[in-house]
Order: C-alpha cells, then sequence, then structure tokens
C-alpha cells in the first residue's frame, strides 16, 4: 500500500487551471490598479487610443514652438557674426537668442506634449521639474549675455587689457548672481525653505563688501569710467594743478603721464572726485594774451585794436581772434586783453603759437606808437609861484 502510495501522481482536480488562470488575472489587475493617474487598467495602445486627439495637437504646438526657437537662434547667430563688438541692439538682441539652449527646447517639448496627454502624476511631477530647472538656467544665461551685451554696447570698440579685465569680472560676478538666483528658485519650487539660506548669502555679501570696500570702490569707479567715458586713453586731462595724459586706466588706478615728464598715479575713486578737465575733447582752444597800455595812449588806437591785432593772430594756423579791447583802467595803465581760439591740441604747439604772437603783437604796438605801461608812481611838484612842474618835458613851440 505504501509503495502504491509513493508511486502514484497525485489528482488534479480539472477546475484547477481556470483557477489559476484567474488567480493570475487578479493579480495582474490588482498592479494596474496600483498605478497612479490616467493609466490606471489602461495598456499603452488603449492609452494612446484615448488620446489620439489630444496628442497630435500637443505634438504639433511643441513643434511649432521648436521651430520657432531654432529659427530665432539661427537670427540671433547672424546678429552676432555680424555686429559682433554689440555696437548696436540688433547685436544686444542676438547674442541673447543666440544662446537659446538645445536641452531647454527639448525639455520644453516634452512638457507641452505631457500637458496635452493624460499621463501618470509621477510622470508629470518629474517633467514639471525638469522644466523648471532647465527654464531657471536658461533664465540665468540669458540675463547674463543680456547684461555683457549691454556692457560691451555701453563701451563701445575699445579693446585694451583693461577692458579684457573689466569683462571678465563682470561676466565672473553676473553669472555667479544670476545662477546662485537660479539655484534659490529652483530649491524654492521644490519645496526646500530657502530662507535661511538667503539670509547666510546676504550676510556674507556684506562681510565682504565691508572687508573689500576699498578694492571695490576703485573697482566700480574704473567701470564707471570705461561706460560713462570722461576720458579715454590718450587724452590731456586736468585736475587740481595736475595736466598730463592719460596713459593707462586700471581697475584701481588711472596713470597720467604729466606734462613736466613724470607719470603720476591716482586713484579711480580720488580722481572721479575731483572736477575733471579733458582739454582733448574741445574742437579748440581759447587762450588769453594780457597787457597794459599808458594812459596817454590816444582812444582812437584803443578803438583800433582788433584790426592791430588780427595779422598777428591769423598768421599762425588755426588760430581765429576773437577780441582784442580795453577792458580795465588800473593803476599804472589801460588794461587790454588779446582772447584768440587756436585748433591745435598739443601743448608745445599752443605755447608755440602764444610766443609768436606776442612778439608780432608787440612789433604791431611799436610800428604804431603805442608803449606799454609799467608798474610806476608818477610825482608831481610845485614851483615856488605854485605853478605845477610836470614830469615830463612840454612840448616844443612851434617857431
Amino acid at each position: 500500500m505504501a509503495g502504491e502510495r509513493r508511486g502514484r501522481l497525485p489528482q488534479v482536480p480539472e477546475e484547477a487551471p481556470a483557477a489559476q488562470a484567474q488567480a493570475g488575472g487578479d493579480l495582474i489587475a490588482g498592479r494596474l490598479g496600483a498605478m497612479p493617474g490616467g493609466m490606471k487598467d489602461m495598456p499603452f495602445l488603449p492609452w494612446l487610443e484615448a488620446n489620439r486627439q489630444s496628442l497630435p495637437l500637443g505634438l504639433a504646438t511643441a513643434a511649432a514652438i521648436v521651430a520657432i526657437m531654432l529659427v530665432l537662434r539661427w537670427i540671433g547667430t547672424r546678429m552676432v557674426a555680424a555686429d559682433p563688438a554689440c555696437a548696436r541692439w540688433k547685436g544686444v538682441i542676438g547674442r541673447v537668442l543666440a544662446k537659446t539652449g538645445i536641452l531647454f527646447m527639448v525639455v520644453t517639448a516634452v512638457e507641452i506634449v505631457l500637458t496635452y496627454a493624460g499621463v501618470p502624476q509621477r510622470v508629470q511631477r518629474i517633467s514639471d521639474i525638469a522644466f523648471l530647472v532647465m527654464a531657471c538656467l536658461q533664465g540665468a544665461v540669458w540675463g547674463r549675455e543680456l547684461i555683457l551685451g549691454v556692457v560691451s554696447h555701453r563701451v563701445g570698440e575699445q579693446s585694451d587689457s583693461t577692458l579684457a579685465n573689466a569683462t571678465t569680472l563682470i561676466r565672473v560676478l553676473v553669472s555667479v548672481a544670476l545662477f546662485a538666483l537660479a539655484f534659490i528658485v529652483i530649491l524654492d519650487n521644490l519645496g526646500v525653505n530657502v530662507t535661511a539660506l538667503v539670509a547666510g548669502l546676504g550676510i556674507g555679501g556684506i562681510a565682504i563688501g565691508l572687508a573689500a570696500q576699498g578694492i571695490f570702490s576703485d573697482l566700480f569707479a574704473a567701470l564707471a569710467i570705461l561706460f560713462d567715458k570722461p576720458f579715454r586713453r590718450g587724452d590731456t586731462v586736468r585736475y587740481g594743478t595736475t595736466t598730463g595724459t592719460v596713459e593707462r586706466i586700471g581697475l584701481k588706478t588711472t596713470r597720467l603721464r604729466a606734462l613736466t615728464g613724470e607719470q603720476v598715479i591716482m586713484a579711480n575713486t580720488k580722481l572721479l572726485e575731483n572736477e575733471i578737465h579733458n582739454l582733448a575733447d574741445g574742437s579748440m582752444r581759447r587762450q588769453t594774451i594780457t597787457f597794459s597800455l599808458l594812459y596817454r595812449t590816444p582812444t582812437d588806437a584803443l578803438a583800433g585794436l582788433a584790426e592791430l591785432a588780427r595779422p598777428a593772430v591769423e598768421a599762425q594756423r588755426g588760430c581765429k581772434l576773437v577780441r582784442c579791447l580795453p577792458v580795465n583802467l588800473a593803476a599804472s595803465g589801460i588794461d587790454c586783453e588779446c582772447v584768440y581760439d587756436d585748433k591745435s591740441k598739443d601743448p608745445d604747439t599752443l605755447a608755440r603759437h602764444k610766443a609768436a604772437i606776442i612778439t608780432a603783437l608787440l612789433d604791431a604796438l611799436a610800428g604804431r606808437g603805442l608803449a606799454l605801461a609799467y608798474p610806476t608812481q608818477t610825482t608831481y611838484t610845485a614851483a615856488p609861484d605854485g605853478t605845477l612842474v610836470m614830469p615830463w618835458a612840454p612840448p616844443a613851440k612851434p617857431a
């Protein structure tokens, strides 16, 4: 009996296969029922059939937006190639458009398609997070390129080492600020409490600013000189008692070559605090020559001083007489001034022209018999009979 029991196979009821199939179907249905979102109890093909109207619309919209962004990027690239220095606003806009990333376009297209299609909540959440991250990073890139484009537009066609260093420094500062802001926005949208992070960054920024206050003040003064352009390299400027030619505009100091030959180094902040005269920015230089004539000078001779001085002034190239006339009755004589404009900007040429005009004016005055007044004092005495004794000889009586 024991052998027979060991040799026999167990008898399977006929309804067992149907029960197992039913149990397997219940298990699959339970797993599908556990799926979140609109794909519950819905395989891929039925889901595709359910979204056959909205899905093509989403794909068409995504393709159209990606195509528009690609065209704008191509246009921006052409604008940058035509105006790499951003001398016009068209170059600034093209610089921004040319930095549109391909990954941002792809993520945007996926987000648009999933908006039109009924997808699980988890997939939609992942897509939203990806789009948020890429949008923040792309916005930081656009903002950086916009600021750098505006800087290049304001600076113009200057191409010295100072401008390159300033542009590099601005690029680093702007990149750090914008990407830090994008990182904070991403964390805030992900549900992270960024209050402590923002407070820490603010306190750290204040501490760094106070520690490097002098360096940052000179740095921003250098940027103000580069952008506002009160003077350029090679200009002759005068501030206070110093006159010199600008040789180099640094990030902290500006170096000038004085007319006497030495190099003058000034901190940018101190330089901008003074009143600056840009002698190279005018179309002409106004010069004044003052002299005094004797009180015995005839009035008609005083009235003709302009015609007397005109040949002396206009004999020099680029010089034009403005006026020459008496201006004051002084203690020792009649003060006069000769004012003229000189188109030359070179200090040595200005000095040579002025010396030549003074020499020619003295010759013209001597030719008219007009004497210059000296700071003298005249004493009048009286004769015993009370008549005045004049300090000069009386005119000769005609024979």
